[in-house]
């Protein structure tokens, strides 16, 4: 069997390292456009920093929920909104409660009620001042721990106890409360070789398991 050859015309060869010029340009300008993560900024102010606006509540918030307006009184309820931004209230169960202003929330539960369950009611919810971060995965102490004021990855782990025995070092995943994700390598930090980002309110620490 012939194989056939394939000639490419004389003036398309002269203006292929054009193409190829126009081409890695272009590449270039594309890559510049792509934002480089960046685990040392700052996320988006919440509300509470900008005047004339209205705070929402975050992961970790501990609210107080009173009910009147009731023949008979209705316990009032203290939960605290978990990771996946909800709380859970005795006969409606679960409600989204990450987002809203307490006002909403006031408004997303008596609608819930209202007129299923009650026929009149009253639902006032306050929140605490705490701020809360998360640190979880293997360390030796995981859980919801008090924000404070400015403490990095590194120092968080420490105040969960540091890590375990089968922790990896370097899979630790931050995740901001706004749900941008960082990939750390804590011997890194130690070595000075990269920054130790620092723990905002609502902010999760995932520390990962070594394979071997």
């Amino acid at each position: 069997m012939k194989l056939k050859s394939f000639y490419l015309p004389r003036w398309s060869l002269l203006l292929l390292p054009a193409l190829l010029t126009l081409l890695a340009a272009g590449c270039a300008n594309f890559s510049d456009s792509v934002e480089t993560p960046n685990p040392m900024a700052q996320p988006t102010p919440d509300s509470t920093s900008k005047p004339g606006h209205i705070a929402r509540l975050i992961i970790g918030d501990s609210i107080e929920i009173t009910f009147s307006g009731l023949p008979d009184p209705l316990e009032s309820q203290n939960p605290t909104i978990k990771e996946d931004g909800t709380i859970i209230l005795p006969d409606i169960g679960r409600v989204v409660a990450v987002g809203k202003t307490t006002g909403e929330l006031e408004d997303a539960i008596h609608d819930l009620y209202v007129p299923k369950i009650y026929t009149h009611l009253t639902v006032t919810v306050k929140t605490s001042n705490d701020r809360v971060y998360f640190v979880k995965g293997e360390v030796k102490q995981p859980g919801r721990l008090i924000y404070t004021g400015d403490i990095s990855v590194s120092k968080a782990i420490t105040s969960a106890g540091d890590f375990t025995d089968f922790a990896s070092r370097s899979d630790v995943m931050l995740i901001r409360a706004d749900g941008k994700r960082y990939k750390l390598n804590i011997n890194r930090i130690i070595d000075g070789e990269d920054q130790d980002p620092p723990v905002y309110p609502g902010d999760q620490i995932v520390v990962g398991r070594r394979i071997f």
